[in-house]
């Protein structure tokens, strides 16, 4: 089958990659060398460029498209993602501009051998790379319900993923699956009649997902933004077309997070994290193709381009987006302006006095003052760290108070048992005999007062008169 793709918002992409004549750039979705052709037919004399894919196919037909220009191109079948170390691998450690077209090509969906497709009925496969092992019939004969659920609800965002994934579990249980057309099956009967009947084919969600998960898009996608946006030469630029929101989302925050690393709090006059900016984002809001792209490739409806440069060194982000000439923007799309046309700008904002002078401030604060922010910060730290403490031992000594009142309590209750059963077990009248017999003693009568005193070991009595009391 020939290899037939049609590159999307191809215009777009070749302004906004503003090329240099001989700069050197990378292709890191080579396809059909759509993107590729359009940008080596741009430059001369030391010009360059390196495509990379990792389709067997996709080589050759790129190989064949850009045979002209065969002296300036440099093919690698690879994944984007090692692109640093492939590039390094032929010398090769910066460049001037990348593309990178996402997801699947129109050659690989219409390939009836390929998989990729729930309009034909063929083995399960979906390999971007013919390399490698994993292929969609071990992902949906081997995963678990699980983890069949979560594929197809994160990168298919669909609504009747753990029923479609319980039918999968249940259909390979009688036997293994082997093609699209038992998927298809599988999946038409977990969503209702009524859902089916809208949102396009049943099958569309599934399929996406099991082709994500197999060829890792959206891991590969996250972990490489970084690296090749450290790739570029200062002033750089590259261009990413995504199909579906979860490539956007993550090439959105890429892009932003690299135009503004800082990691301290809002309400910090100056940085001090030492995050710094890479470049800047030049589309705000994504690229769109326009209504005659749309009819005449239906496909490209769903696509998106982000643009990000690098930052010239010396240049803050907003100096380096102007840098040369000025950028403006036409419908969706941003132009170079000519050094001769006149760039209407919307005039500034009216800052208010007090603002300015806080601005101001900020921006004269020496290393002095940073320093001691600092120190008070770690001076509060300590004092944090001392009260804490203090509050600690506060609370285990109330707690021993505690604990020894319990036991004082304890005490006092033995005591008071200890005295009640000696004074239970006290026999008075055994005491009287004693005194009376043994001891010689006497009851005293009224108004007398009986005495003894051990002399010689003689008792002696002595009675006397005791005088009333008044």
């Amino acid at each position: 089958m020939e290899f037939k793709h049609t590159s999307v918002l191809f215009e777009e992409t070749m302004e906004n990659l503003d090329i240099r004549p001989e700069g050197t750039y990378l292709d890191g979705t080579l396809g059909g060398g759509g993107h590729a052709c359009g940008v080596v037919s741009r430059l001369q004399g030391k010009g360059r460029l390196i495509g990379i894919d990792q389709d067997e196919e996709a080589i050759a037909a790129a190989g064949e498209r850009l045979k002209a220009y065969r002296e300036r191109v440099t093919m690698i079948r690879d994944n984007y993602a090692n692109a640093v170390e492939a590039l390094a691998g032929i010398g090769v450690y910066g460049v001037d501009g990348i593309v990178l077209d996402l997801g699947v090509s129109s050659y690989q969906l219409d390939n009836e051998e390929r998989g990729f497709s729930y309009r034909y009925d063929t083995a399960l496969d979906m390999r971007m790379d013919q390399r490698q092992s994993l292929s969609a019939k071990d992902i949906v004969n081997s995963y678990s319900e699980t983890e069949l659920t979560r594929i197809l609800r994160d990168y298919g965002e669909e609504k009747f993923a753990k029923n479609i994934a319980r039918h999968i579990v249940a259909a390979r249980r009688d036997k293994p699956l082997e093609t699209t057309g038992e998927l298809n099956e599988i999946i038409k009967a977990a969503i209702p009649a009524k859902m089916r009947a809208v949102g396009g084919h049943p099958s569309k969600r599934t399929f996406q997902a099991v082709r994500i998960e197999c060829n890792r898009e959206l891991e590969v996608l996250k972990s490489s933004l970084d690296g090749l946006i450290g790739l570029l030469n200062p002033g750089g630029r590259i261009c990413v077309i995504t199909f579906h929101s979860l490539e956007d989302r993550i090439v959105k925050s890429a892009f932003r997070k690299n135009e503004k690393p800082c990691t301290c709090p809002p309400d910090f006059p100056v940085c001090v994290c030492g995050q710094v900016s890479k470049g800047t984002v030049i589309t705000r809001k994504p690229i769109l193709p326009t209504e005659r792209e749309m009819e005449e490739n239906p496909r490209a409806k769903s696509a998106k381009l982000r643009v990000f440069m690098k930052k010239i060194e010396g240049e803050t982000g907003k100096m380096a987006a102007t840098r040369q000439n000025a950028y403006y923007v036409q419908g969706n799309t941003v132009r170079k302006a000519r050094p001769d046309q006149e760039i209407h700008r919307k005039p500034k904002k009216k800052v208010n006095n007090s603002v300015r002078r806080n601005r101001d401030r900020a921006k004269n604060m020496n290393a002095g003052y940073v320093l001691f922010l600092w120190a008070a910060l770690v001076a509060t730290g300590i004092i944090l760290v001392y009260y804490i403490g203090l509050q600690s031992d506060i609370t285990n000594s109330v707690k021993n108070i505690s604990t020894l009142e319990r036991q004082l309590n304890s005490l006092k209750v033995a005591n008071e048992e200890d005295y009640s059963r000696i004074s239970s077990s006290v026999d008075l009248e055994e005491i009287r005999r004693i005194a009376i017999q043994e001891l010689g003693m006497q009851y005293a009568q009224e108004g007398q007062i009986i005495s003894f005193a051990s002399e010689n070991n003689d008792y002696v009595k002595q009675m006397a008169e005791i005088p009333k009391q008044d």
